[in-house]
């Protein structure tokens, strides 16, 4: 599923722990999720989610919002993750965000 010039970049916003710098390829990315979970006694479960229109998951630890990880899709593979832990970033994540759909104008 991840193409072999992923790019997985973090957010912790200086208050979270993430990633300091992009890592990129499908060996080290995959290596460092698996890391990461490894470290959670915890437990850690997700949600399916669309964030900015694109598909994403909402990360939870022991019931409380933790992340959300978006990913870019292409040609069917996963290029780019996208991984947000940093709290300021993440207060409207619990809300849904209604959308509505608006004509286009007809012409006169």
């Amino acid at each position: 599923m991840l193409a072999p010039d992923v790019v997985l970049v973090g957010d912790g916003g200086g208050v979270k722990q993430a990633a300091p710098r992009p890592i990129v390829s499908a060996d080290k990315v995959a290596r460092f999720i698996r890391g990461g979970i490894a470290k959670f006694t915890v437990t850690l479960t997700g949600e399916a989610a669309e964030v900015n229109g694109s598909p994403a998951l909402v990360l939870r630890v022991n019931g409380e919002i933790d992340g959300v990880l978006a990913v870019r899709v292409e040609d069917g593979r996963i290029t780019g993750m996208y991984y947000v832990r940093n709290p300021e970033k993440l207060t409207r994540v619990t809300a849904e965000a209604p959308l509505t759909l608006r004509s286009a104008p007809t012409a006169e």
